[in-house]
């Protein structure tokens, strides 16, 4: 079996191939549920491509539904996004020679799964060249913006997407991108990589009875982090 490779941005194309199977079911679905919130598919273009979120999008959708104030849209919005903020800071270290341009690109287009793929070859090869990045997000950027936008053409004919499994495409991708990132890990460092997992989960757990889901899940993962940090030299 050829080894995977990590410089060119062909490479990171082809690394984007499991993003690009998730993406084309969950952005048809969000341009269904978008077109059946009034949106137009002009407007549900230009959310995909300025908001590039997921799952803030179907949550835009839904407030849009109930007729929620901007303000709570715009806020909501920023909760559920700050993620990203962490997800770009943990692998802002590995493009310290990129230019402020390169990393300005590659922390915009850095999505939940792109980050899993991209932290999964650091752990392998320990570095990435930016070329390959860019292909990694370029390619998931697009093929999100067509998948919502084809998801809209055709929502008039898809009134009920459940119907097609479409409502599982998101927990699927993220279940296939969980497996491939805890596979290494477990095979190296298993005690640290249970750790940090229940960390997690009791925290996580434990912070949605307290508070939001969107903070619940900052919080966890920072101290996810933490913890990681702190077993990393006892495992």
């Amino acid at each position: 079996m050829e080894e995977a490779k990590y410089e060119t941005f062909l490479d990171g194309v082809k690394a984007c191939v499991p993003t690009i199977l998730g993406y084309l079911g969950i952005g048809f679905a969000l341009g269904v549920v978008g077109k059946g919130v009034g949106l137009s598919v002009f407007a549900i273009f230009l959310m995909s491509v300025i908001v590039y979120a997921g799952s803030a999008q179907f949550i835009i959708c839904g407030l849009l539904a109930i007729q929620a104030p901007i303000t709570s849209v715009v806020a909501t919005v920023f909760l559920v996004n700050l993620r990203h903020f962490l997800m770009s800071l943990s692998v802002a270290p590995y493009f310290r020679r990129a230019s402020l341009l390169e990393n300005v690109g590659i922390g915009s287009l850095l999505t939940d799964e792109s980050y899993g793929v991209l932290t999964m070859a650091l752990k392998k090869v320990g570095k990435v060249s930016v070329a390959w990045t860019n292909g990694l997000n370029i390619c998931a950027y697009l093929t999100w913006t067509l998948a919502t936008v084809l998801g809209a053409l055709l929502g008039n004919f898809i009134p009920e997407p459940e119907t097609f499994g479409l409502d599982f495409a998101l927990v699927a991708m993220f279940l296939g991108l969980f497996l491939f990132q805890v596979e290494l890990p477990l095979k190296t460092k298993t005690k640290q990589t249970i750790i940090v997992l229940l960390s997690v989960i009791v925290v996580l757990y434990l912070l949605m009875w307290l508070t939001t889901p969107e903070i619940a899940v900052i919080i966890a993962a920072l101290i996810g982090c933490f913890v990681g940090v702190a077993t990393h030299d006892k495992y």
